[in-house]
């Protein structure tokens, strides 16, 4: 079950309300100012959960603005893309001297590395997906043109990517940790998805790393299955083996070796977890879809360059040191 930080004025008095939102909306935020609109009356809740390294947070309050100005955004130490997407009224985003808004079925975007402003003019319950920024920018997006772009989810994509962020979100408390990373994973290519989209790159492009979006997917659902393999996969798909292979022509790994990697990456979760110290590391690297032992320790040894029993070993000796 991933953890959830829970904010809420409920339980404060009417006059430290609003002191108290600014200062978690700055702090929660990485550096924000934020008004009322000069109202003196103010309920807000904030919860706040993450999926690997994005920060989904769900946030209802009643009208109200922020600001992060140049000085803030030099001062911060992480640099996000950051999303609004309405559940309840609406949003208005400006940066780079644009300006763009979002009602329910409709995402903004933005940078938290460059200043901007969000108006909030009635009471608001939004969804507030955070994507590192960095990570964005190694996969290609080109940032400066897309930022408050209004993001039409009506179909598309970006409509996938929306469903996506709100199901994720309200499935957090239900996921492992090694779920809530996949979904994290997910939001952050259907997102770049999207920008690739509204950049007007393409077609071809995104049916590609659509298409590998499908490929991925299949294969994390499938991967305990030791008759997971290349034909299966296309057949599921109803794909030709050449477009398997064509999704993962631009990366650094092949299809295969991505399946490889996945597996491996499983045994040695589990290899490190002291609740799984009972089990025999045979019985581990059968139930992650590895059928041939010698194998397993082979590309095992070659992935981490010791062997699994010696891996096993090291990891609950830090354990007994820490």
């Amino acid at each position: 079950m991933t953890a959830s930080t829970v904010l809420s004025t409920d339980d404060l008095t009417p006059r430290d309300r609003a002191p108290q939102w600014r200062e978690w909306v700055y702090r929660h935020f990485g550096g924000l100012d934020s008004d009322l609109y000069g109202d003196t009356d103010f309920d807000g809740h904030m919860a706040s959960s993450r999926a690997g390294d994005v920060i989904l947070t769900r946030l209802e309050a009643n009208r109200h603005r922020v600001l992060r100005t140049p000085h803030m955004a030099r001062g911060s130490e992480t640099g996000y893309l950051k999303i609004v997407a309405p559940w309840q009224g609406s949003a208005s985003v400006e940066q780079h001297s644009r300006q763009a808004g979002a009602r329910s079925g409709g995402w903004v975007i933005y940078d938290t590395t460059g200043s901007y402003a969000i108006a909030n003019p009635e009471h608001v319950e939004h969804l507030i997906v955070m994507l590192p920024k960095e990570q964005m920018v190694e996969r290609g997006v080109k940032l400066d043109e897309l930022m408050a772009r209004q993001v039409g989810a009506a179909r598309g994509i970006s409509r996938v990517a929306l469903d996506t962020m709100r199901s994720t979100w309200q499935e957090l408390p239900n996921m492992s940790e090694d779920a809530a990373r996949g979904a994290g994973e997910l939001i952050m290519q259907l997102v770049r998805l999207s920008l690739l989209e509204l950049a007007g790159q393409a077609t071809a492009v995104t049916q590609r790393e659509a298409l590998k979006d499908r490929i991925l997917t299949y294969v994390a659902r499938n991967l305990r299955d030791p008759l997971l393999s290349i034909d299966r996969i296309a057949q599921a798909l109803n794909c030709s083996k050449r477009h398997l292979h064509n999704a993962f022509a631009d990366g650094d790994e092949t299809l295969a070796s991505t399946i490889l990697r996945q597996r491996l990456d499983a045994c040695i979760r589990d290899l490190r977890h002291d609740a799984q110290d009972a089990r025999a590391i045979t019985d581990i690297a059968l139930s992650w879809g590895f059928n041939n032992l010698s194998h397993f320790s082979r590309v095992f040894r070659e992935h981490t360059g010791v062997s699994p029993s010696e891996y096993r070993t090291a990891s609950q000796m830090r354990r007994a040191v820490h």
